[in-house]
């Protein structure tokens, strides 16, 4: 963790550096703290707001990004989200996102976590920054298993999508070298 002061912004959006929004309380409001590879800035918004607005950032609003991780996997409650799908950008709540306590961390930053003191768990990133998150050893890696469910369904979905449109060229199907016909001519030495 960095000891430094942070610098206050107004405006973020969720982006390939980001590795976790925690909560942090100021007065009677709940800020967040966000760390990203190299740096680390508080917003004046809760997680939650960060989270949905960087949804329709990139095209989709929290619901229905919500509404995609059930339709792919079937997870209803502490839904991981797609934030962008084209630079395949996950996160996965350590709540229930309407908990004021809930963090909310990227899959592909993590390194590796363990178990910690007092049933919580120690997250070690990319980059080698590690935090300790107030929960289970359990409940975090059945998070990142959905979150990786998640991301594995979306990807491979979008790869059929993309494979299915190279047999169409101008609507005309393209054949497999497997699948054409024709006179096969046979050499006699």
């Amino acid at each position: 963790m960095k000891s430094h002061n942070t610098q206050m912004i107004e405006e973020y959006e969720i982006n390939p550096n980001t590795m976790i929004i925690k909560p942090l309380s100021y007065g009677l409001k709940v800020y967040s703290q966000i760390w990203e590879l190299d740096d680390e800035v508080t917003s004046p918004f809760k997680p939650i707001d960060i989270i949905k607005k960087s949804c329709r950032y990139f095209g989709s609003s929290y619901e229905g990004r919500k509404e995609g991780t059930r339709q792919l996997t079937g997870i209803t409650h502490k839904a991981p989200i797609t934030i962008d799908p084209t630079n395949f950008i996950y996160f996965f709540p350590t709540t229930s996102p309407n908990n004021p306590e809930c963090i909310w961390i990227a899959l592909d930053h993590i390194n590796y976590f363990k178990r910690a003191e007092n049933a919580q768990t120690q997250v070690v990133f990319k980059n080698k920054q590690s935090f300790i998150i107030p929960v289970s050893h359990t409940t975090l890696n059945n998070q990142l298993l959905r979150t990786a469910l998640l991301k594995t369904t979306l990807r491979r979905r979008i790869e059929d999508s993309e494979r299915k449109a190279l047999y169409f060229v101008n609507g005309t199907k393209i054949m497999n070298a497997s699948e054409r016909t024709g006179a096969y001519q046979s050499r006699r030495d």
